[in-house]
């Protein structure tokens, strides 16, 4: 395990964010610990993110893991995080990929944010957008601000999805609402670029749109 950690040099525009998701992250796993069913995973998970939050990679390495091997999707999302970053082992991408995958089928929306982030930069794993914007997807649809930014980004530009638009200010639209300055000046560019039609329906589609607990399959 001596593969030294990397960090990507390409344009990001909207998937620039990817180190401030491990912060937004933590928000995900705290809702998972309070809703665990063992007290003892739930109090080992809560110190896991504590020493995690504090940097203190050995503690949260040795309480994460024995969760993260039991399913726990928000130990494991950490679990990739601390791969991606180096924290308490060598940087290994392809095993942060794994461990984000294995909390992004349970649902977990961090993870899905990051594994779209490694399928779009090709970071532990083969290039791929359809598959970054299939977990942009799921993330976004449960709320997930970088990732409603990251897929409208993909929509604009025709990236892994048909260029549409009105998807893209869609999700904008979602974003800003949520108090994101990022996604306002966005939504702003964007809608100079869009015709009055298009603008209505993106605002349609905003309004009809339901957060879901899980992303849609």
């Amino acid at each position: 395990m001596s593969k030294p950690k990397t960090t990507p040099g390409q344009e990001r525009r909207a998937v620039s964010g990817r180190r401030s998701v491990v912060m937004w992250s933590l928000v995900s796993v705290l809702v998972v610990f309070l809703s665990s069913s063992s007290s003892t995973m739930a109090g080992d998970l809560e110190n896991g993110v504590a020493a995690y939050n504090r940097l203190d990679s050995a503690t949260a390495w040795r309480l994460l893991q024995p969760l993260a091997e039991r399913g726990d999707a928000g130990a494991q999302a950490l679990l990739g995080n601390m791969y991606a970053r180096g924290l308490g082992v060598t940087y290994d991408g392809t095993e942060a990929v794994r461990w984000w995958r294995k909390a992004a089928e349970q649902g977990d929306a961090s993870a899905q944010e990051e594994l779209g982030v490694a399928y779009f930069w090709g970071d532990g794993i083969e290039q791929d957008h359809s598959e970054a914007a299939k977990w942009f997807r799921k993330a976004a649809e449960q709320g997930a601000i970088f990732a409603q930014i990251s897929l409208a980004f993909l929509y604009e530009r025709g990236e892994g999805v048909p260029q549409d638009f009105a998807l893209a200010h869609m999700w904008l639209n979602l974003a800003a609402a949520q108090g994101q300055p990022v996604a306002q000046i966005e939504l702003d560019r964007l809608a100079s670029k869009m015709t009055s039609g298009q603008v209505a329906e993106a605002q349609r589609l905003a309004r009809g749109w339901k957060p879901t607990k899980t992303g849609s399959p």
